[in-house]
């Protein structure tokens, strides 16, 4: 599919939450397919890594680290403004940054619901609304905005530790519809797209359960996951469809995950 991939070469894509796991995966797939892609986190050391590996391996785009906390509305705004002066603005937008916080609804604390809520919908919503913003005023008409979800966006597991997390991500599925929809109406043919995977060996679990390293390591030994380059390899299915193409929704599991 690497000829369907040429048109977005050069061209600019912002990866959320690109420090680590699915989103470093993505930001370096992308790069290998010589897009200019702005990878943004909360500190932005291992993206400067990355970018320093891709660059010595030669790939022909390029890894822009900016450093952005996505529950801050404001920093974000800067961010597209600085992609706007020093890259005239964002063709593809991959919604990545997401977590969870094991907080059940009968005893959880405010606080991780609002977190959740903060990066998994919020900052969803508000880099969605500014990418297509960018698009717009460019008069991009190909451009595309894609969500990673979950498999919890669909179905609620009977673990109370990500109930909260997994009405964040049944958000996700209806932001990601409900924008599809309004895409239509704006008469545009920039498309929209949510990958929602099973478990995916990344140090997610490890921030579900950071006072219980073990479990969040049993996690990812019961089964043989999904890999961060499994979600990367969806990302570049979804960007290389043809353009009268509009894969809604890439439901994927491990072959050997259960529910």
């Amino acid at each position: 599919r690497a000829g369907a991939m040429e048109r977005w070469n050069g061209r600019v894509a912002l990866v959320t939450g690109a420090s680590v796991g699915i989103g470093a995966a993505v930001a370096r797939a992308l790069v290998q397919h010589g897009m200019k892609v702005v990878g943004c986190a909360r500190s932005v050391d291992k993206i400067e890594k990355l970018a320093a590996e891709c660059q010595s391996a030669g790939y022909p785009g390029t890894l822009i680290p900016y450093k952005c906390d996505l529950s801050n509305e404001e920093e974000i705004l800067s961010m597209f403004s600085a992609i706007k002066t020093l890259h005239q603005g964002v063709d593809v937008c991959i919604n990545n940054a997401g977590l969870a916080r094991p907080e059940p609804l009968l005893s959880g604390k405010t606080e991780g619901w609002r977190t959740m809520i903060d990066v998994n919908v919020m900052a969803v919503s508000i880099c969605t609304r500014e990418a297509y913003q960018s698009m717009k005023e460019r008069n991009i008409d190909d451009g595309h905005i894609i969500n990673i979800n979950s498999m919890n966006g669909h179905s609620v597991v009977p673990q109370s530790v990500v109930h909260f997390y997994s009405a964040t991500k049944y958000a996700v599925t209806a932001l990601t519809e409900g924008l599809r929809q309004e895409l239509r109406e704006a008469k545009t043919h920039i498309r929209a797209t949510c990958i929602s995977p099973g478990l995916v060996e990344t140090g997610f679990a490890f921030k579900l359960h950071d006072n219980d390293p073990e479990r969040a390591a049993a996690t990812y030994e019961s089964i043989r996951c999904l890999k961060a380059e499994d979600m990367a390899n969806a990302v570049i299915y979804v960007l290389s469809a043809p353009p009268h193409v509009q894969i809604g929704d890439i439901q994927m599991r491990p072959t050997e995950q259960i529910s």
